[in-house]
């Protein structure tokens, strides 16, 4: 009405810009946080499968097998990592995850039959003692690297970059680097700790190929040697993962998480998982290994829905890093208190970095740390692991495959123009895939 006041909030200044903007002023910094991106990108979400029907005959459930074995490393190692179903769980160390959280998430993927990853930091006892199938990275950083630990691993995982924060190196605040945490890398207690951005050995692709050699020397050529990217340039450098002479390739989607980095990273850069996925797989195809080299996807994989669209994609296999810690009780509305004292809200928090995990997840207080039962803990991951399975056979059985493996991209359709460009599979209730040829 004339004269009296309108409020109208502007779509180039939101509430939350303008909040950032004055949060800062006070900073003098960038922002840091944990966990993930939070802008809404194309996702699986965006994709539906088409089950058979009359064109193909579906699977009993009860009555008839689905196949979900999935193995890593065929085309060079002696020894390939062989995994009950294709999901892994994705490398976080001990330092931005707490000791029983590392414990939990070993135990889990040894009762399920998958593998679980280091981290920066190295390998520690507890996580060999409770992993069956343990990777074992190799970062820039260095930090408690032994050769040991390489020739008692499963698969070795040279990281390149990740998703939330490719391009840039690991960051570990003071507060989580606790005395243990201190001497297994070599710093000094209490004192933030940012990874090298780059392998102090090796600057280019060409480099990549003596290091591979290296570490297939140091372990005999037995395990799989795995590139992990942050999806960048993705179909440029899985191509040169190959040529290196990896095994297998790990892509991280910028909807990838972690304990703690710059705010502006995980929402402006990388690409999605989803497009991902596709140039991954383009790649690997044009390089001529198919079937020999195998895809590992991660960045936001939430459950077995989105684990079977990346398989139906092209991926061997997924890796899962948040949903894992969610699983153990990340954002679990419990002490909700000590949520509140950090500044945050269960199923909002993203508080990683500070090392005051109210469920003991992501800290290196004893106090809070005794929060998670680590026994608990790796039940219900376990669990959810168990039930990842079962929805990607679920999906599987309903397209008519006797094997998650067989999914391929002619089982699903895109609900949006952008899941259809990105996915290369046709828009529902049409034949065009936009910019295909």
């Amino acid at each position: 009405m004339e004269g009296r006041p309108v409020t109208r909030i502007s779509g180039l200044w939101r509430p939350e810009i303008i909040e950032d903007i004055q949060v800062k002023t006070g900073l003098g910094r960038y922002r840091i946080r944990g966990f993930g991106t939070m802008r809404r990108v194309p996702s699986f979400e965006d994709l539906v499968f088409i089950p058979a029907s009359l064109t193909r005959v579906p699977l009993e459930g009860y009555r008839e097998r689905c196949e979900t074995e999935t193995v890593i490393g065929t085309r060079f190692a002696k020894e390939p990592l062989v995994l009950s179903a294709p999901v892994m769980i994705s490398g976080m160390s001990f330092g931005a995850l707490s000791r029983n959280a590392k414990i939990a998430l070993a135990k889990a993927a040894t009762l399920a039959g998958v593998s679980t990853t280091t981290g920066d930091g190295g390998m520690t006892d507890f996580e060999r003692e409770h992993s069956a199938r343990l990777i074992v990275q190799v970062l820039p950083s260095r930090y408690g690297l032994d050769p040991h630990h390489l020739v008692s691993a499963e698969a070795v995982e040279v990281v390149v970059g990740q998703g939330a924060k490719p391009g840039t190196g690991g960051l570990l605040l003071g507060q989580k680097v606790s005395p243990v945490v201190a001497e297994m890398r070599d710093l000094p207690e209490g004192v933030d700790q940012r990874s090298a951005v780059r392998h102090p050995d090796w600057i280019g692709a060409d480099d990549l190929v003596i290091k591979i050699e290296e570490l297939r020397s140091v372990t005999d050529g037995r395990i799989p040697i795995i590139v992990k990217l942050g999806a960048t340039r993705v179909y440029e450098d899985v191509k040169l993962a190959v040529k290196a002479g990896a095994d297998a390739v790990l892509v991280d989607g910028m909807e990838g998480g972690t304990a703690a980095a710059p705010d502006p990273l995980m929402d402006h850069t990388g690409i999605p998982t989803l497009a991902a996925v596709t140039e991954a797989r383009r790649a690997i195809r044009d390089m001529g290994v198919e079937g020999e080299f195998q895809l590992i996807i991660a960045g936001g994989i939430r459950n077995g829905v989105d684990a079977a669209k990346a398989l139906a994609l092209g991926a061997d296999a997924v890796a899962i890093g948040t949903a894992a810690l969610i699983a153990l009780n990340c954002n679990r509305p419990i002490y909700t208190d000590d949520y509140r004292a950090i500044g945050a809200e269960p199923y909002a928090c993203h508080h990683c970095h500070t090392g005051l995990c109210p469920v003991g997840i992501a800290t290196q207080d004893p106090n809070l740390e005794a929060r998670l039962d680590p026994e608990e803990g790796a039940e219900r991951v376990a669990n959810f692991l168990y039930s990842m399975i079962q929805e990607i056979q679920l999906f599987a059985r309903a397209c008519g495959k006797s094997n998650v493996h067989n999914l391929d991209r002619e089982d699903l359709r895109a609900l949006t123009v952008e899941a259809a460009a990105m996915a290369k599979v046709p828009l529902a209730g049409t034949e065009w895939i936009p910019g295909a040829k």
